[in-house]
This record gives C-alpha cells, structure tokens and sequence, in this order.
C-alpha cells in the first residue's frame, strides 16, 4: 500500500473503545524500528507496521485514521514535549517557546532518525500537511495568542501586525535551527533573541509634561 492509497471506509477508527497504552507504544515503537532500518516512509503500509509491531491492522485503524496521523505521532513522539507557558508576561511566554523551539533544533540535529523523517515527510504532501495541521499550526496559534494578550496588557505596541511580528520573533531561531544547520543553538540564545526584538516592538512612553 502506498502513501497515496484511500483506506477502507470500513476500517475507520472505532470510537469509545479502551486504548491501551502499551499497543500504541508497540506500534510507534515499530514504525519507528522499520524508519531506523532504512525503509523509507513511502514504502512503508499499515499492514508492514501492524507486521513489525505484533497486531493486526485494525488495532491500528482503531486508534488512527490512517497512516499519515500516525507518523504525526510518530514524529512528535521523537521531539521533546510542549512546554507550558508560565503565563507571567508575554517575554517570559516567548521565551518559553523559543526555547522550545532550540531544544527541537538541537533534537534534530544530534538525532540521525528524526533528521531523516523530518526530510522524508517533506516530500510526502499528505504527511507534511498532516503534521502542518496536527503540530505547526497549533503551535502558530498559540505564539500569535501570546502576542496578542501581550499586546492587551500594554506589554506590545498596538500598531504592529501580529503575524508579522510572530515571524520576526520565531523567524531567526528557526532560520538557526532549520536553514543553517552549523549555526550555534547556544543556551540564552532564547532569552537574548526575545529582549533584543521586544526592546523595539514595546509601547513608547508618553513624555512627562
């Protein structure tokens, strides 16, 4: 089966059902050994994963809806985690999702199989814009969340555009991180990118009379 196959509208996911958190580790666990053995993910199918992992294919379409929801999983399952925002001011939230965003560069860069998926999804439509829509998207969402209650709380000027903003902020972490693999990920560099951007982006304040 390829990556372009429809699945079975009789194998769509069962609602309500227990899951367990054991299988889907078997399954992620063996999606990921199938990638690590050089099989690359267009020829890679459920029923090679359901093989690899020891179940059968419907404990697999139970749980996801076909394979590109999977690898999504399997993908966020190798990056470190989200973190939570401390919700103290909108530095200190931006910086948290900076730093975020280092930790997935650095992951990137020291793990050879994350590297490979990563460059791999970006030639499979479906895949990418599955992970876009499940991973990139929220995370768009939230950033853009930030700079708006900063800009609500007076921490942010109401005269900027807060997509452009949102770009100008994560722009240069992911430009070290994904366009300029040799570039430094320095710890601070978070901390640094954020005060250096917000010093210009803050309100003016008004002249004493």
């Amino acid at each position: 089966m390829s990556l372009t196959e429809s699945h079975p509208p009789q194998e769509a996911p069962v609602r309500g059902r227990p899951r367990s958190e054991a299988v889907e580790r078997a399954i992620i666990e063996g999606t990921m050994k199938l990638l690590e053995d050089g099989v690359p993910l267009a020829e890679l199918s459920i029923e090679r994963i359901a093989r690899t992992a020891g179940v059968g294919k419907a404990t697999i379409y139970r749980r996801w809806r076909g394979k590109e929801e999977l690898f999504v999983d399997v993908v966020r399952s190798t990056e470190p985690p989200d973190p939570e925002l401390p919700g103290t001011s909108m530095r200190d939230d931006l910086v948290v999702l900076l730093e975020a965003l280092r930790r997935r560069g650095l992951a990137n860069r020291t793990s050879a199989i994350l590297h490979n998926v990563h460059v791999q999804m970006k030639t499979s439509p479906r895949i990418w814009a599955a992970y876009h829509n499940a991973v990139i998207a929220p995370r768009r969402r939230l950033g853009l969340e930030v700079l708006r209650r900063g800009q609500q709380d007076g921490e942010l000027r109401t005269d900027v555009d807060l997509e452009l903003v949102h770009d100008i902020v994560f722009g240069p972490m992911l430009t070290r991180s994904l366009l300029h693999p040799d570039a430094e990920l320095p710890e601070g560099l978070a901390e640094q990118l954020v005060d250096t951007l917000l010093e210009g982006l803050r309100p003016v304040s008004s002249p004493m009379v």
